[in-house]
């Protein structure tokens, strides 16, 4: 439901940007699913550091069902990114620090989920997870202030830019509408992971007490 309030404000009640016209409403898109991709690298590297602190299946879980969805908001990030430069700028792509830093985002998300999937060892998937997780975070920090610290062929901040930034009220409202949106599914989908993870324990957990049960019976 929040999902479709979304719309309507991004397509009936925002204003018409009045250098790009209706394009620019992809910004209510691209900058919510940006906000929340750094938002879910944060939980990752919150969740490895505790990780590897105390080893604790729990933080890794919820460092890996935050890589998971945030991968889905990093990829609408790069999909929405040059749909909108094309019309905008005139490419579809060009390697300035913002938008290499984020393709370089979204590669380490790649390879967080292949650590995953293809180590064997489940506690060593888990810590060089865990340290791809914190080495991500510090690129999104970085991707963060790259407009502000060289020239980029992506436009500089509009939110918290300084005095000469800025946005209409209407779309304001329209860009936290759509952000709120975004972290409920956001949180859905991590919710949802979580209780998929603990079935996988507890699947797990069944396996182990009947292979014990019929090794004691064998015996």
């Amino acid at each position: 439901a929040w999902l479709f309030v979304a719309l309507y404000m991004i397509f009936l009640y925002a204003p018409r940007e009045e250098t790009m016209g209706d394009v620019q409403r992809i910004f209510y898109i691209h900058v919510p699913s940006a906000i929340t991709a750094f938002l879910a690298y944060l939980i990752v590297a919150l969740g490895s550091v505790v990780y590897l602190a105390k080893r604790s299946a729990v933080w890794d879980e919820l460092a890996h069902a935050a890589a998971e969805v945030g991968f889905i908001f990093c990829t609408c990030v790069l999909v929405t990114g040059p749909l909108w430069a094309k019309p905008a700028w005139g490419i579809w792509w060009t390697w300035d620090a913002r938008l290499t830093l984020t393709f370089l985002l979204w590669r380490l998300y790649v390879a967080y989920l292949m650590l995953r999937n293809y180590l064997i060892n489940p506690g060593r998937a888990a810590s060089l997870c865990a340290v791809v997780g914190i080495i991500g975070f510090v690129d999104v920090l970085i991707d963060y202030m790259a407009i502000r610290w060289w020239r980029t062929q992506h436009p500089q901040p509009v939110i918290a830019g300084g005095s000469d930034s800025g946005l209409d009220p209407r779309m304001w409202v329209a860009l936290l509408v759509t952000w709120g949106a975004f972290l409920c599914l956001f949180s859905y989908l991590m919710r949802q992971y979580l209780r998929l993870a603990a079935m996988r324990r507890e699947v797990a957990n069944l396996r182990r007490a009947a292979r014990m049960k019929l090794f004691l019976i064998n015996i």
